[in-house]
Formats: C-alpha cells, structure tokens, sequence
C-alpha cells in the first residue's frame, strides 16, 4: 500500500509541484514530436519529389525502431535514473532534429528518423515510472488521464502548428523551433526530484510477485535481456491486462487500417472536397480528447467494460462510414458534417479503448517494473501501427474499399462485444462461487 511523504500529494495534483512540472515538460516534449511532422512530408514529399515507395520507408523508419526497441528501452528505464534519462533523450533530440537543417539527401533523413525515433521510444517509458514515483495510488488514475489528454492534444496542435510554421517561415525554422522545444522540456525537466516521492510502507503483493518472477531489486544485477523478458512475462500475469492488450492492438489495427485508407474512401463519393480529410482526422482527435478528460467520470462502469463499448463504437463508425459512401449521392454539406460527427465519434470511441487501458496498466504494474512493461506495451502498439496499413492494403486490394471498411467495422464491433461479454460472464461466475461458499459456511 503506498503512502504520501507529505499532505502535498493528498490535496491534489494541481499541488503536486513534481507531478506537475513533469507534465509541462512532457507537454512540451509530445508537441515537439508532432511538430516536425509536416515539414518532413514537405520535404521529402514535394519539395524532392519522393516516390511512394520512398515516403513509406521513411515512415517506417519513425516506427520500426519503437517496435524493435520499446522492452529494451523499458529495461533500461528501470535500471537507470529516470530523470536523467528523460534529460538525455531530450539533448539528443535536441541535436538530431537540427540536422534536419543540413540534410540534402533522403538517406540523411531516414537516419535521423532512426534515430530520433530511438531516443523517443526512451523518453516514454521513464516518464510513465517517473510518473509512478510522484503520485499516490489513489490518484494514479486521474494522473493517467491528465498524461493521455496531453498527448492527445500534441498530436492536435503539433501538425496544426507546423503546419503553420512551414507556410509562413519555411521549413528550416520548423525544425529549429522543434529542435528548441525539446532543449526546453530538458531544461524544465532538471527541476523534477531524481529520487522519488512516494514511499511505499511495504511491498504489495504484486510487486512481491514481480520480485519473485522478474528477479529485479537494488541489489541484484539481472541480465539487460533477462530484464526484457521478465517484462514480457509480468504483463502476461498481471489480472485482465493481456487480454485488455490483445482487445486494444486489435482495434489500433483495425483503426490503422481505415486511417490509412480513408482517402481512398472520399474518392467514392463524388465531388468530395480535399479539405474533408483534414476536418475528419481533428474531429477525431477532439474526440479522443473528450474521451481521456470525462473517462473518469464514469465511476461506476470499470475499465473492461469501457474498453469493450469503445471499441465496438468504433467499429461501428468504420463499418457506417463504408456504408455512407457506398449510398450517399454525392458530396455536399449534409454529407460532409454527417462524416465529421462519424469521424469525432470514433475518436471518443478509441479513447475509452485507451485510456482505461493505460489506467489499468499504471495501476496493477510493480513500479520497479514500470518501465519495462510499458516498453512492451508500446512495442506491440506499434507492431499493430505498421500492420494495420499492410492489412487494410490487403482488404482494399482484393475486396473493394467499402466492403473491405463494412466488414472491418463489423468484427470491431463484435470484437468489443464479445470481450465485454466474456468479462460480465467471468464475474457472474465468480459472484455465483462466492454466494455458494456463503451458503455452505
């Protein structure tokens, strides 16, 4: 059971002066992530004529390395200060986004990508255990809220803005503003403690449990690869957790799936605008928004069952907006707000898929082995990243783009169905057993 050091934690977080200056900097951090995003596609899209083959790779080499790397980050946000780290990810991210400025050849950015990439898949996981060392359990989950908007709202703003930047002062000094947040969030980030603040009484059970199957303590040195594994097996042992991971890596592909082939999608429709796309994916994004800020309301209904409504709300909309296309006339007005409200709520969909997921994670994980399965968990988010296109390419290919979107909506949906059927039908048995051992006794 884990305790306050000080009545400063009990107030609220608005009071926790270490909880929020780590948000800040990762408010700051998450923009710069997103910020450079549309001076590269300008870049390497127009202003060098890439080839389609050619944007794709560069794509995956922003993605390929959180795959690959994302447990083994996690270990080393577990054996090192995290404080520190989250300091060098952001001074080297500092000095890669500036080579930017001097990249001449296409080779050049997808080395920088690689290795941008690499230094943000380390920045995540120090922040969710930091995140741990701040905050008391029972406001853990307003904590991951507070975490889950930021994020949402830098993949909303970030591209707006450099958007804005690249029309009115080029692309150089986008990259140089977002090189410049990244020095900003680590400077900020040097006023966080490097020790934690909530002390733990004694150990819980799970994280006696995650000492007796990870082996991790102050005084052991386990393997770097031994400390990977062990990740992977503690969140094959945490209650609910892998199968609440399974469910959402299924929706994310499935979600990446329309993403990548919505445009195609509008192509249907005749006379569609080619702003229609841009209005789509920000009303999605204030969904999830709205999402991640009320998903703590809703007390009363646990993190399985939201889960379970988010994703087949969203697997509804794929399938209804494949449908909508396939009958409606023509593009126009009624159309185009029929497709907006669509879009904004699959965004509130996927976020109840999310963020009680990521609740669920923060509050059953060990802290000693946050890092480590939050590294995991981003590995296999990411894998269901690159699939999804892959997959959606596939479907569209072989069986049209509004059957391959109706059908894809209808097993979302059922997937979610089933997964909050399959949740109440465990609990009845278990409510059952107890009230026959009631009995009995």
């Amino acid at each position: 059971m884990e305790m306050t050091m000080t009545m400063k934690g009990q107030r609220g977080l608005k009071h926790n002066r270490p909880f929020v200056t780590l948000m800040v900097a990762q408010a700051i951090s998450n923009l710069g992530d997103w910020l450079h995003l549309l001076a590269i596609l300008t870049l390497v899209g127009i202003r060098w004529n890439a080839t389609p083959w050619e944007i794709t790779f560069t794509t995956l080499c922003a993605a390929l390395p959180v795959l690959i790397t994302g447990p083994f980050a996690g270990a080393l946000a577990d054996r090192m200060n995290r404080k520190w780290l989250m300091i060098a990810a952001d001074g080297a991210r500092v000095v890669i986004v500036a080579g930017f400025i001097f990249a001449d050849q296409i080779w050049h950015v997808y080395v920088l990508l690689i290795l941008k990439s690499l230094f943000d898949v380390v920045f995540s996981p120090a922040k969710n255990g930091k995140l741990k060392e701040f905050v008391p359990h029972v406001q853990l989950a307003q904590a991951v809220s507070i975490s889950s908007v930021i994020e949402q709202m830098s993949k909303i703003i970030g591209p707006a803005l450099g958007g804005l930047l690249v029309a009115a002062f080029g692309i150089t000094w986008c990259f140089i503003l977002d090189s410049a947040s990244f020095l900003i969030s680590g400077i900020i980030l040097l006023w966080i403690p490097g020790k934690r603040v909530i002390q733990t009484a004694r150990p819980s059970v799970q994280e006696s449990k995650g000492e007796e199957i990870g082996g991790i303590s102050s005084r052991e040195k386990g393997a770097f690869l031994k400390d990977t594994l062990e990740g992977v097996r503690m969140l094959a042992s945490l209650p609910q957790v892998g199968s609440s991971l399974i469910l959402l890596a299924s929706a994310i592909l499935f979600l990446q799936f329309a993403d990548s082939q919505t445009v195609v999608l509008f192509r249907q429709l005749p006379g569609i605008s080619s702003d229609l796309l841009g209005w789509c994916v920000g009303a999605s994004g204030v969904g999830t928004l709205i999402a991640a800020m009320s998903v703590r309301k809703w007390k009363r209904a646990g993190h399985v069952l939201k889960m379970g409504v988010g994703t087949s709300i969203t697997g509804l909309v794929i399938g209804a907006a494949g449908a909508v296309v396939g009958v409606w006339p023509h593009a126009g007005l009624g159309a185009n707000l029929l497709l907006i409200s669509m879009f904004a709520l699959a965004g509130i969909g996927i976020g109840f898929a999310v963020v009680p997921f990521q609740i669920l994670l923060q509050e059953q994980t060990p802290e000693g082995m946050t890092g480590r399965v939050f590294g995991t968990v981003g590995s296999v988010m990411t894998a269901s990243n690159i699939m999804g296109p892959v997959v959606g390419g596939f479907l569209v290919t072989s069986f049209g783009v509004i059957p391959a979107f109706v059908c894809s909506g209808i097993l979302m949906t059922l997937l979610g169905l089933v997964y909050v059927l399959k949740r109440r039908s465990k609990m009845m048995d278990a409510t059952v057993a107890s009230e026959a051992v009631a009995v009995s006794e």
